[in-house]
């Protein structure tokens, strides 16, 4: 019991948990189905690594492997192993035969290397070659520590610890701070397992959470060497050089904080709910713009066909560049946000829709000769400005502005010299719209749900 719970509390809480876990486990049907699947998967697998010139092997990971998955969940991760001084080609080569003899319809995709993605039975399927290293230190790819992952926790879960662990992945989708994918920078499935058997249960994480100050680091198996710059620290048990929450935003990290504390208080099966908002139609768009007074703008533009985990950190780079150079201009942004789908945005809100025609630029002082007479010369026969004059025994001038708005500065190629994402500025160079002020409603038809939760945030 967490400081200040009373019995009652622990008793409220104890049936939000047991409801909950009951409705996300799967049923003894739907695990018999999983079972009767991945064998048929596993055994297209075998028969395919038969027929190659290397040694091979296959071994079923992820959450449905360690019995972690959420019931309705439908993903099989097949990995295969080869020898570990397999040349990286003849990896990709080999692996992509397997995968598409398990999945003949599948396609390829491409995270360090490619694999072979497609459905079975309804099932989403993974199958994925990485090399048979002797520990998880030794990986030649980052997929090589996965097999390592799913032996430490299959030693350490049982049914009980299982449960816990599905309790907590359906409470943090919840919130928009479950997965390790690049966009949502959340906790990965792993790392939930992780905390969970750190705090012996759903309870004892939440309690924890609750109270924790970053920086917090935990370290399961007490390797203890290596530092690590982040909010949250989990020491990989099977390679202590891997902060297991290195993708964690703090953003995410903070919202397992605040709906623990707020679960502690008033426990609601609620607080598991996902909720998705109603889009914003174009006239709630108008009426929120018109509601703040601020100046949006946004710069539209298709979406580059690349997997999200390349995408969004280009995104991302590319809205902190805007953002930034807007900032630097004297727009003052109070926030900024990227929605992407077919076409992909880049949304700052501005404080500020329009600076003066004018702007004032500081010289160097007038004792500093070389520098000074050099600031002089420049400006002094220039029609355009206002001086140079002397204040504060400085020289200064008042200059036209490059750019009085933020559309104007996205619609000039000045746009271009912010700090954009390879793909997104090539994008970019094929053509984009910028839209200012109330002309951003012609995003809702796209983005109407991303939309409402800009209009409407929660934490």
């Amino acid at each position: 019991m967490s400081d200040g719970e009373t019995d009652a509390d622990a008793d409220a809480f104890d049936r939000v948990v047991e409801a909950v876990r009951e409705r996300v486990t799967p049923d003894a049907a739907e695990r018999e189905r999983l079972e009767e699947v991945a064998a048929e998967l596993e055994a297209r697998a075998e028969r395919a690594i038969a027929s190659l010139s290397v040694d091979a092997d296959v071994v079923r990971v992820g959450s449905t492997a360690r019995g972690t998955w959420l019931a309705g969940d439908r993903d099989v991760d097949l990995f295969v192993r080869f020898p570990a001084d397999l040349p990286r080609a003849d990896l990709e080569r080999y692996g992509l035969a397997v995968g598409h003899e398990v999945l003949p319809e599948g396609h390829e995709e491409y995270a360090e290397h490619p694999y072979v993605k497609g459905e079975y039975r309804g099932f989403d399927v993974d199958c994925v070659p990485c090399h048979d290293v002797e520990s998880a230190a030794a990986i030649r790819s980052a997929v090589d520590r996965t097999p390592f992952h799913n032996a430490y926790l299959k030693e350490r879960l049982d049914e009980a610890t299982a449960g816990a662990v599905r309790v907590a992945k359906v409470f943090l989708k919840a919130h928009g701070a479950y997965g390790a994918n690049l966009r949502t920078r959340g906790f990965a499935g792993y790392l939930v397992e992780l905390l969970v058997l750190e705090h012996g249960g759903f309870r004892g994480l939440v309690a924890a959470a609750a109270d924790w100050t970053p920086p917090i680091r935990f370290d399961p198996e007490g390797h203890g060497t290596r530092e690590f710059d982040d909010p949250l620290v989990v020491v990989d048990p099977t390679d202590p050089e891997r902060n297991v929450a290195a993708a964690l935003s703090p953003t995410n990290l903070a919202r397992l904080q605040h709906y623990a504390r707020e679960l502690l208080a008033d426990p609601r099966e609620s607080l598991f709910d996902s909720r998705e908002p109603a889009p914003l139609s174009p006239a709630e768009v108008r009426e929120a713009v018109a509601d703040r007074a601020t100046a949006p703008v946004a710069v539209r533009f298709d979406a580059p066909d690349i997997v999200d985990d390349q995408l969004y950190p280009q995104l991302d780079r590319s809205l902190s560049g805007l953002r930034d150079e807007l900032e630097r201009r004297g727009f003052d942004p109070l926030r900024a946000e990227r929605f992407a789908d077919d076409t992909a945005v880049l949304f700052v809100e501005c404080a500020v829709g329009e600076r003066p025609r004018i702007e004032r630029h500081g010289g160097p002082p007038v004792g500093v000769r070389a520098h000074a007479e050099g600031f002089y010369g420049k400006y002094a026969d220039d029609p355009e400005v206002y001086g140079p004059f002397v204040e504060d025994g400085r020289y200064v001038v008042e200059r036209r502005r490059e750019f009085r708005t933020p559309a104007a500065f996205c619609e000039a190629d000045a746009l271009f010299d912010v700090s954009l994402g390879p793909h997104v500025a090539s994008a970019l160079e094929s053509g984009y719209e910028v839209y200012a002020g109330s002309e951003v409603v012609a995003l809702a038809e796209e983005f109407g749900v991303e939309l409402a939760r800009y209009f409407d945030p929660v934490p």
